[in-house]
C-alpha cells in the first residue's frame, strides 16, 4: 500500500512530462516556420484563409488574398506554408465554358411548365400559414 500513492504519482506525471514536451516541439516548429516567411510565399491562415505574401514585417506580415487585395496580419496567424508549384508538374488548364449553349440540352433555363416545378396544390396564405404552424 506505501508503494501505491508513488507509483499513482509517477503514473500521472509521466504523460504531463511527454505531453509538455510534444507541445513545445510543435511551438518551435511553428516559430520556426513563421520566422521563415517570405515574399511570394502562399500561405494558409488559422482562420483558413489561403493568400500570398506580399510583405513581411517584424510583427506583421501582409497577405493578398485577391487581386490587388492586401490585408495585413500578425505573423501568429500563419498555421502554414503550402508548397510551391514545381513547373515539372503537369498543369490542369482552366475550364472555359462556351459561350453559345444552345446545343447543349438542359443548359439554359427552360420556358415549359411542367408538372415539377408547379406547386403539389394551389393553397392561399391563410392555408399555408395554417400547413407551416402544425410543422
Amino acid at each position: 500500500m506505501e508503494l501505491l500513492f508513488p507509483l499513482l504519482i509517477v503514473a500521472l506525471l509521466v504523460p504531463m512530462f511527454l505531453n509538455v514536451r510534444k507541445q513545445k516541439k510543435v511551438l518551435a516548429e511553428t516559430q520556426s516556420l513563421q520566422d521563415s516567411l517570405k515574399v511570394g510565399d502562399e500561405v494558409v491562415t488559422t482562420a483558413g484563409l489561403y493568400a500570398r505574401v506580399v510583405l513581411v514585417e517584424e510583427d506583421t506580415v501582409d497577405l493578398e488574398i485577391a487581386d490587388g487585395i492586401i490585408t495585413t496580419w500578425s505573423r501568429a496567424v500563419v498555421r502554414e506554408v503550402l508548397p510551391a508549384d514545381s513547373e515539372d508538374s503537369t498543369e490542369i488548364d482552366e475550364f472555359v465554358a462556351p459561350d453559345d449553349l444552345s446545343g447543349v440540352e438542359g443548359a439554359g433555363p427552360s420556358l415549359e411548365k411542367n408538372a415539377s416545378s408547379q406547386p403539389a396544390t394551389d393553397e392561399t396564405v391563410e392555408q399555408s400559414a395554417r400547413r407551416l404552424e402544425k410543422e
